[in-house]
């Protein structure tokens, strides 16, 4: 396979500088173009100046010059960036990794429309360990499909924008799939009050925000008698550099269409 050539969006960010990094190391990838707002303080510095080993390769926030020559655009930026960025990588035969959380269903549309012109893969959570967990939870939730009440918890960092994290809203798709549901329809985001007795069919969320926790995500089956707990917990986001990387490497075949990590990692 011949060297891809990545930009990243967000290139200022950590998990934009994490990314950096990890293409930096990768043998069979090169840092071919980066991205920034308007207003960042780095646009025109090198990319990989944080590192000490330059890339020769410098933040823009113009999409032509940003993404010049590039074959696959990583981007975990703010859902209205992401569309603007999938609507010019349709355009200009660009592919994508997205890994933008806090997308709404007119988001979610715009990619699925850029993925008729180009290869996007789509997904809440790049993690390996993330998406091996989707799996075990479906097999999970299909044996506990009666007389266990089923509980979302996610912690996230003090910096988080949005709430459930995508990654639980993912796990709660997941398992309402899984059991013949909608999550639209059995979602439980908030609980104040005198709430009345659990819906058996409900699918309850929490959220903690707080510190510089990564990401820690546990579902809980609750049964009589027995509880079980699955769980995922991130110590780094190098996790979800390395997930990217290898969907980039996915993406490299194919010329239009939408995937989840399921199916870089084969699951489905």
């Amino acid at each position: 396979m011949s060297t891809l050539k990545i930009a990243v969006a967000g290139a200022s960010g950590r998990m934009g500088r994490m990314l950096i990094e990890a293409i930096q190391q990768a043998d069979d990838l090169v840092l071919a173009g980066a991205l920034d707002i308007p207003d960042s303080a780095n646009l025109g510095s090198d990319a990989a100046a944080y590192l000490g080993q330059p890339a020769n390769v410098v933040i823009e926030s113009d999409l032509a010059k940003g993404l010049h020559g590039v074959d696959v655009l990583i981007d975990f930026t703010r859902p209205e960036g992401t569309v603007k960025h999938a609507q010019y990588c349709a355009a200009h035969g660009i592919k994508m990794v997205i890994g933008t959380t806090g997308l709404e269903q007119t988001h979610k549309d715009a990619i699925h429309a850029a993925a008729q012109d180009t290869a996007i893969m789509l997904s809440p959570n790049m993690s390996v360990g993330v998406n091996v967990t989707l799996k075990l939870l479906e097999m999970a939730a299909k044996n506990f499909a009666e007389g266990y009440d089923i509980e979302i918890i996610e912690a996230h960092h003090r910096h988080k924008i949005d709430a459930p994290s995508g990654t639980a809203l993912k796990m709660g798709e997941v398992i309402a799939d899984a059991l013949g549901r909608k999550l639209d329809d059995v979602a439980v985001y908030a609980r104040e009050g005198i709430t009345g007795p659990r819906d058996p069919s409900s699918i309850g969320f929490a959220a903690v925000r707080g510190g510089d926790i990564i990401g820690d995500h546990t579902v809980m089956f609750a049964g009589t008698g027995e509880r079980i707990e699955i769980s995922h917990k991130s110590s780094s986001r190098v996790s979800y550099a390395h997930g990217s990387l290898r969907a980039a490497r996915f993406l490299a075949d194919k010329k239009t269409g939408l995937y989840d990590m399921q199916d870089v990692l084969g699951l489905k």
